[in-house]
């Protein structure tokens, strides 16, 4: 029968893959840290009555005072999943992750039947996240929040202990030696997988307001001389939206217009050397580089400009800490100016999906050259393998079905 005293070197290996600094542990037979084993007994497993398939808890055991090296077992909504690197997310999300976010209600006085300290199916609070809530909204909000959504996803019996938010690839996977390399060969392990278009269920930016409206005007005199396209990089601060539970909103304080050539049709921007200038005399007046207006003639975003502003948002990432990359999405949004039903400037706020975002970054999307309100997938070549896009429609009477690439 093995001695405990044998097995110090697996336990020693166990430590050193947590990172201890020393030696120092001490195994339990019991989770709660009650009896322990220690390598004094130099007893048998059989005497210390340890099975094979019996568990056994690993504990450091440090000096009093010291807590470099004190396991903690207990699981926060603030912890990080496996493997995810430890970064700092922005302020306001600091401050939404700290909210309770429930979405509190009035006692009916029609259908609650219980005392005014009661609470019932009628009155009981709701979760941020609850869709008939937002969709009786007005106007109905179609996307929750993203922290709405990251409340759904932690909100099971585990806390979100396995939540890991991951980001879409449309490359292959490097480092698979079981064939030659694309073209050559490909396999399921390396293939990225193919993409089904779908709305996207959150934003990351649920609100966009301008501190003032001379800002706005000042930019639009351009194009109201012109009538040509222009753009220029809004700056500003993220703070919580009141209206949508656990929301953010895009506070624009200046807009600064880059190097550009615009015509009625076209828009070039060009290399800019000021960039980091102006992004440092941001950055310590407080504020950050938040979306780029742009005039446009239509309400909708044109192929072209979705790629655009895919492109602008992989240049701004959102920091998070649930993604094992430390970035999921990104809080940068695209503002359009154009003309209303009203024959007045109104603003339009958009935002890319996260799908865009990978297809843009991944260079799988193009504008057609004849059409560039339409774009298209690019198809697999020698230099470049591009996974599989499809799209849904749906059937009068029959739900929503896969539909053809595109």
């Amino acid at each position: 029968m093995e001695c405990f005293h044998l097995l110090l070197p697996r336990a020693q290996g166990v430590a050193k893959e947590f990172g201890f600094r020393n030696n120092g542990f001490s195994v339990y037979t019991n989770r709660n840290r009650t009896g322990e084993i220690t390598a004094a007994q130099n007893k048998s497993l059989n005497l210390l009555k340890i099975k094979h398939g019996d568990m056994l808890f690993l504990y450091p055991s440090s000096p009093a005072g010291s807590s470099s090296e004190t396991m903690d077992t207990s699981v926060s909504q603030n912890s990080r999943p496996g493997g995810a690197p430890q970064v700092v997310e922005d302020e306001i999300d600091q401050y939404l992750i700290k909210q309770d976010g429930k979405i509190y209600r009035n006692r009916d006085q029609q259908l609650c039947r219980h005392g005014p300290l009661g609470k019932c199916v009628h009155c009981v609070p709701l979760e941020p996240f609850d869709e008939d809530y937002l969709n009786h909204l007005e106007p109905p909000v179609k996307h929750m929040s993203f922290h709405a959504y990251i409340r759904k996803l932690t909100g099971g019996a585990d806390k979100g202990k396995f939540v890991a938010l991951e980001n879409i690839s449309c490359k292959i996977k490097s480092g698979c030696e079981g064939h030659p390399p694309w073209p050559e060969g490909i396999c399921t392990k390396c293939q990225p997988s193919a993409i089904t278009l779908n709305r996207q269920k959150y934003r990351h930016v649920d609100n966009i307001m301008f501190e003032n409206h001379t800002i706005a005007d000042r930019f639009l005199d351009f194009w109201r001389k012109t009538g040509n396209q222009h753009l220029g990089y809004l700056y500003g601060r993220y703070t919580e939206h009141k209206d949508i539970p656990l929301g953010i909103r895009a506070e624009v304080a200046a807009i600064y217009e880059p190097p550009q050539i615009g015509t009625q049709n076209s828009l070039e921007i060009l290399e800019d050397p000021k960039a980091e200038v102006v992004d440092e005399i941001a950055a310590k007046l407080g504020l950050r580089k938040q979306c780029s207006p742009s005039p446009f003639d239509t309400y909708f975003l044109s192929a072209e400009e979705c790629i655009t502003a895919g492109n602008f948002q992989n240049q701004q990432p959102n920091i998070c800490r649930l993604s094992p990359d430390g970035h999921f999405g990104s809080k940068f949004v695209t503002v359009v100016a154009t003309g209303g039903p009203d024959n007045q400037v109104h603003f339009e706020g958009y935002q890319v999906s996260n799908q865009c975002m990978a297809l843009v970054r991944d260079e799988c999307l193009l504008p057609c050259r004849d059409a560039p309100e339409l774009g298209y997938a690019k198809e697999s070549s020698s230099e470049q393998y591009v996974p599989d896009v499809f799209y849904k429609v749906r059937a009068q009477g029959f739900g929503c079905a896969p539909g053809s690439k595109h």
